[in-house]
């Protein structure tokens, strides 16, 4: 484990100083879970080993650069050249050199943001949804939920739709065409009704656009019966595609909001209405910040939408769900919600989804990011011989069961690692406070008692050493109290 607070500088200081790696690039692998891509780099290479560490110097945060550098592994064959040919995928039968896209939202609102993104390697972008209306933004909109370390895991924003006029986004749909005719163009629509929906799409299909999403989902609009308010409703959601599939013939996917009980009811909808797919999710309804103080007028806090890392495990059980859903097959899925590593969307792909697409964490970290998600999908790919992101799509979603058809039959304990454990007993606390009181400490050093532990893994979660870890082997519950 690498415990590091690298800043992520844009020109890493560290680098410049250097003169011989880039530091700044390798820690930025080891931030995003991208150990063996930081290793491959450093394949052969002994340039650390009598350095007088000249990038620490100049580090603002004072990171021991030089050891975390010289803790990484040197494979001795050469460094792998990656092949980004596998990440070649399609949407919708339109070609895409990968399946990392943006999301409809300010990282995809107007010509130099989305050509900053292709020019750094994004596959393509959902442009922010274009309206007929007068949208006006507050001031501030966003706000966020940090972790420990101050890394923000809950992003919430109150914005809206495209501020620029549906002329200039016009203009700038043809613009990006032109200057980019290999990358994948999808712009959002949403209207108030069938009449905008029907000119909307109609303005799309002369703007040389490569497809459409019908904005089912947005939970910041001023203006009634639209946004969310319509992707709760199946049968608006049918109503709508189906005004969109009589006006175009390009594809079209149905954005679809998480604030409902059965998504797959909005989505079979939009696949009635003739939908080539759907994308999911939207941000989750929430509210962060409540003001105690009632002296404190001036602060005011509005419902938005929820995203970023902490509704991962929620935008997972929603495409687990679609990509179940036999009224979907065939059809094209594009993911989000918490995306930040090449992991992350591996794991909605291999749910489902033919693309996913990414802005909070866009947001905190640059378009830049998308080195990340390529190198370490493809070097993910390359060592386990899988010769196309296409052949992961749905392989782990026989893996997704009822709780009820969990084999209850068994306790996997957990094993705790002596030589990492300091001894602060916050598993002890974990256990007597919030478990089942199966954790004694004997000499500095926990101990497990077998007849008490459930197998929960509740300790193995909060140890901030990773001290603890599962055992991966299946005791009988007949056996309880023999090991």
């Amino acid at each position: 484990m690498i415990d590091f607070d690298c800043l992520l500088c844009h020109h890493g200081k560290c680098s410049k100083a250097c003169g011989l790696l880039e530091p700044h690039k390798i820690l930025r692998n080891l931030y995003f879970d991208n150990r063996e891509v930081a290793e491959n780099k450093l394949s052969g290479t002994l340039p650390c080993t009598d350095c007088d560490a000249r990038c620490e110097d100049a580090c603002p945060e004072h990171v021991r650069i030089k050891d975390i550098l010289t803790s990484l592994k040197r494979e001795k064959q050469e460094k792998i050249e990656l092949d980004y040919s596998r990440l070649k995928t399609d949407f919708c039968g339109i070609p895409l050199e990968n399946p990392f896209l943006l999301s409809s939202s300010i990282v995809a609102s107007n010509y130099e943001t989305c050509a900053r993104a292709f020019d750094m390697g994004w596959a393509g972008a959902a442009f922010k949804t274009v309206c007929l209306m007068d949208i006006i933004e507050a001031s501030p909109r966003f706000s966020a939920v940090r972790g420990d370390n101050h890394r923000i895991i809950g992003f919430k924003n109150i914005e809206q739709l495209s501020d620029y006029e549906l002329k200039e986004n016009i203009e700038t749909f043809k613009r990006l065409k032109k200057d980019y005719p290999d990358k994948f163009l999808m712009v959002s629509i949403m209207g108030r009704n069938e009449e905008e929906w029907a000119y909307l799409t109609d303005v799309m299909n002369d703007a040389g656009v490569d497809a459409l999403e019908l904005n089912f989902s947005c939970p910041n609009m001023t203006a009634e019966n639209t946004g969310s308010d319509v992707g709760q409703i199946p049968e608006l959601v049918e109503r709508y595609t189906r005004v969109v599939r009589e006006h175009t013939k390009i594809p079209f996917i149905a954005k679809l909001t998480p604030n409902v009980t059965h998504i797959e009811e909005s989505a079979d909808a939009a696949i009635r209405g003739g939908a080539d797919g759907v994308a999911a999710i939207n941000t989750i309804k929430s509210l962060i910040e409540v003001e105690v103080d009632p002296t404190n007028e001036t602060f005011h806090a509005s419902i938005g939408g929820y995203s970023g890392k902490a509704v991962k495990p929620i935008a997972l059980r929603f495409i687990a769900e679609l990509g179940k859903d036999e009224n979907l097959k065939g059809h094209h899925i594009s993911a989000m919600g918490g995306i930040e590593t090449w992991k992350d969307a591996l794991e909605f792909i291999a749910l489902g989804a033919g693309t996913v697409q990414v802005t909070t964490a866009v947001m905190q970290y640059g378009y830049r990011l998308i080195d990340e998600l390529k190198d370490g999908a493809v070097l993910y790919m390359m060592k386990n011989d899988i010769a196309s992101i296409k052949d992961l799509c749905y392989t782990a979603l026989d893996n997704v069961v009822p709780v009820e058809s969990l084999d209850r039959s068994y306790i996997i304990y957990p094993r705790f690692i002596r030589e990492r454990c300091v001894g602060c007993e916050r598993c002890y606390v974990s256990c007597m406070d919030g478990g089942h009181q199966a954790i004694r400490f004997v000499d500095g050093h926990p101990q497990l008692d077998p007849k008490r532990c459930v197998g929960c893994h509740l300790c193995v979660l909060v140890c901030p050493k990773e001290a603890i870890v599962s055992s991966e082997i299946r005791v009988p519950k007949k056996d309880i109290g023999t090991h």
